[in-house]
Protein backbone atom coordinates (compact mmCIF):
# COMPACT_ATOMS: atom_id res chain seq x y z
CA UNK A 1 0.00 0.00 0.00
CA UNK A 2 1.35 3.38 -1.36
CA UNK A 3 1.76 6.30 1.92
CA UNK A 4 -0.61 9.08 0.97
CA UNK A 5 2.24 11.33 1.81
CA UNK A 6 4.27 10.34 -0.15
CA UNK A 7 6.81 11.05 -3.86
CA UNK A 8 5.25 7.78 -5.16
CA UNK A 9 1.78 8.55 -4.29
CA UNK A 10 1.28 12.05 -5.96
CA UNK A 11 3.33 12.66 -8.67
CA UNK A 12 3.97 16.08 -10.73
CA UNK A 13 0.91 15.86 -12.95
CA UNK A 14 -1.31 14.71 -9.61
CA UNK A 15 -0.27 17.91 -7.63
CA UNK A 16 -0.43 20.32 -10.54
CA UNK A 17 -4.04 18.54 -11.39
CA UNK A 18 -4.71 19.69 -7.35
CA UNK A 19 -3.60 23.06 -7.51
CA UNK A 20 -5.82 23.57 -11.16
CA UNK A 21 -8.69 22.08 -8.87
CA UNK A 22 -7.81 24.30 -5.63
CA UNK A 23 -8.16 27.59 -8.71
CA UNK A 24 -10.77 26.27 -10.34
CA UNK A 25 -12.88 25.30 -7.21
CA UNK A 26 -12.52 28.40 -5.27
CA UNK A 27 -13.69 30.54 -8.36
CA UNK A 28 -16.70 29.39 -9.26
CA UNK A 29 -17.71 29.11 -5.49
CA UNK A 30 -16.79 32.64 -4.88
CA UNK A 31 -18.64 34.06 -8.22
CA UNK A 32 -21.80 31.79 -7.42
CA UNK A 33 -21.84 33.53 -3.73
CA UNK A 34 -21.09 37.23 -5.38
CA UNK A 35 -23.92 36.25 -8.52
CA UNK A 36 -26.34 35.36 -6.35
CA UNK A 37 -25.70 37.80 -3.59
CA UNK A 38 -25.90 40.49 -6.24
CA UNK A 39 -29.02 39.08 -7.64
CA UNK A 40 -30.87 38.97 -4.16
CA UNK A 41 -29.46 42.43 -3.37
CA UNK A 42 -31.33 43.94 -6.47
CA UNK A 43 -34.37 41.87 -5.56
CA UNK A 44 -34.75 43.63 -2.22
CA UNK A 45 -33.25 47.03 -2.64
CA UNK A 46 -33.22 47.41 -7.07
CA UNK A 47 -36.51 50.38 -6.42
CA UNK A 48 -34.55 51.90 -3.23
CA UNK A 49 -33.31 55.98 -4.18
CA UNK A 50 -29.59 56.59 -5.24
CA UNK A 51 -28.13 57.41 -1.92
CA UNK A 52 -26.42 60.68 -1.42
CA UNK A 53 -22.82 60.38 -2.11
CA UNK A 54 -21.45 64.29 -1.62
CA UNK A 55 -20.75 62.98 2.09
CA UNK A 56 -18.68 59.50 2.83
CA UNK A 57 -20.18 57.57 5.06
CA UNK A 58 -17.69 54.39 6.15
CA UNK A 59 -18.86 50.72 6.50
CA UNK A 60 -19.05 49.25 9.84
CA UNK A 61 -17.66 46.29 11.40
CA UNK A 62 -19.88 43.81 9.60
CA UNK A 63 -18.61 44.88 6.13
CA UNK A 64 -14.57 45.36 7.21
CA UNK A 65 -13.81 42.45 9.70
CA UNK A 66 -13.87 38.88 8.80
CA UNK A 67 -15.71 37.81 11.93
CA UNK A 68 -18.41 40.35 10.70
CA UNK A 69 -18.24 39.15 7.31
CA UNK A 70 -18.96 35.77 8.36
CA UNK A 71 -21.34 36.18 11.22
CA UNK A 72 -24.06 38.73 8.76
CA UNK A 73 -23.28 35.71 5.83
CA UNK A 74 -24.83 33.05 7.83
CA UNK A 75 -27.47 35.71 9.71
CA UNK A 76 -28.33 36.05 5.71
CA UNK A 77 -27.48 39.52 5.56
CA UNK A 78 -27.36 40.49 1.85
CA UNK A 79 -24.04 42.64 1.85
CA UNK A 80 -22.03 40.38 4.27
CA UNK A 81 -22.65 37.52 1.82
CA UNK A 82 -21.42 39.65 -0.85
CA UNK A 83 -18.20 40.53 1.11
CA UNK A 84 -18.15 36.77 2.14
CA UNK A 85 -18.10 36.09 -1.94
CA UNK A 86 -15.19 38.55 -2.44
CA UNK A 87 -13.55 36.97 0.69
CA UNK A 88 -13.41 33.46 -0.81
CA UNK A 89 -12.03 34.87 -4.16
CA UNK A 90 -9.33 36.28 -2.07
CA UNK A 91 -8.44 33.55 -0.38
CA UNK A 92 -8.48 31.21 -3.38
CA UNK A 93 -4.75 31.92 -4.34
CA UNK A 94 -3.95 31.36 -0.71
CA UNK A 95 -4.93 27.97 -1.17
CA UNK A 96 -3.19 27.64 -4.23
CA UNK A 97 -0.21 28.70 -3.11
CA UNK A 98 -0.94 26.22 0.42
CA UNK A 99 -1.66 23.55 -2.34
CA UNK A 100 1.65 24.14 -3.85
CA UNK A 101 4.00 24.14 -0.92
CA UNK A 102 2.39 20.85 0.20
CA UNK A 103 3.34 19.19 -3.18
CA UNK A 104 7.27 20.39 -2.97
CA UNK A 105 6.86 19.24 0.54
CA UNK A 106 6.43 16.08 -0.56
CA UNK A 107 8.84 16.16 -3.58
CA UNK A 108 11.48 17.31 -0.97
CA UNK A 109 12.71 20.59 -3.11
CA UNK A 110 13.57 22.71 -0.77
CA UNK A 111 14.82 25.68 -2.70
CA UNK A 112 10.87 26.27 -3.99
CA UNK A 113 9.49 25.36 -0.34
CA UNK A 114 11.47 28.29 0.94
CA UNK A 115 10.33 30.57 -2.14
CA UNK A 116 6.92 29.28 -1.68
CA UNK A 117 7.13 30.29 2.29
CA UNK A 118 8.28 33.55 1.43
CA UNK A 119 5.30 34.16 -0.94
CA UNK A 120 2.85 32.78 1.69
CA UNK A 121 4.36 34.51 4.29
CA UNK A 122 4.25 38.01 2.15
CA UNK A 123 0.69 37.74 1.05
CA UNK A 124 -0.51 36.83 4.93
CA UNK A 125 1.29 39.99 5.92
CA UNK A 126 -0.40 42.01 3.43
CA UNK A 127 -3.66 40.79 4.02
CA UNK A 128 -3.43 41.16 7.73
CA UNK A 129 -1.58 44.67 7.76
CA UNK A 130 -4.58 46.06 6.40
CA UNK A 131 -7.37 44.45 8.48
CA UNK A 132 -9.11 46.95 10.44
CA UNK A 133 -10.42 44.57 13.35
Amino acid sequence: MKQVFSKHYWGDKDISLLVGQILRIGVILASSILILGGIFYLIVHGQDTVPNYRDFVGEGNSNTTITGIITGAFNRNIPQVIQLGVLLLICTPIVRVIGSLFGFVIEKDRLYIIITLIVLTVIIGSILSGIKG
